[in-house]
Order: C-alpha cells, then structure tokens, then sequence
C-alpha cells in the first residue's frame, strides 16, 4: 500500500510543478515579449490542460489574470491529501 501511497504523492508533486512552470513560462513569455522554447511549452500544455480547461470553463477570467493554475493546484492538493488518508487508513 506504501507504494501506492508514494506513487499518488508523486504523480500531484509533478502535476503541481508542471502547473507552476506553466503559469512561469506564460509570464515569461508576456514580459519578453517573445515565447519560451515551444517544446518545453508544447510539454507543459499536454499535461496540464486536461486539468485546467474544466477549471476555465467554470471559473470566469478576471482581467488577464487566469486563476485556473490556483484553483488546480489548491484541488490537487486537497484530492492527494484526501486520497492518500483514505490509502493509509
């Protein structure tokens, strides 16, 4: 069960960091005026829009700033605590 327990953990840390060089890159991109490496990018946007396009689509954009990466990784952190309380149990 321990390995189930570490694989969930693992799996929000990389989809949580992957969300936070997203939301950095974006900005980057703004600031410089040009994008970053569109691999890196390309990487970034495979896997973290399925979880943030129903975030989107339910939570209004308030000017240019996109709260979906917050709300994302708020409810990752709370679904990998409730998760894995419920694996030790």
């Amino acid at each position: 069960m321990h390995v189930l327990i570490n694989f969930v953990r693992i799996f929000i840390d990389v989809i949580t960091y992957a969300i936070i060089l997203r939301a950095i890159l974006s900005w980057v991109g703004i600031v410089m005026g040009r994008p970053p490496n569109q691999t890196v990018v390309s990487l970034l946007d495979q896997i973290t829009e399925p979880i943030l396009a129903p975030i989107r689509r339910i939570l209004p954009q308030v000017g240019m700033m996109d709260f979906s990466p917050i709300v994302a990784i708020l409810a990752l952190q709370f679904i990998g605590g409730w998760v894995t309380t419920a694996l030790s149990a």
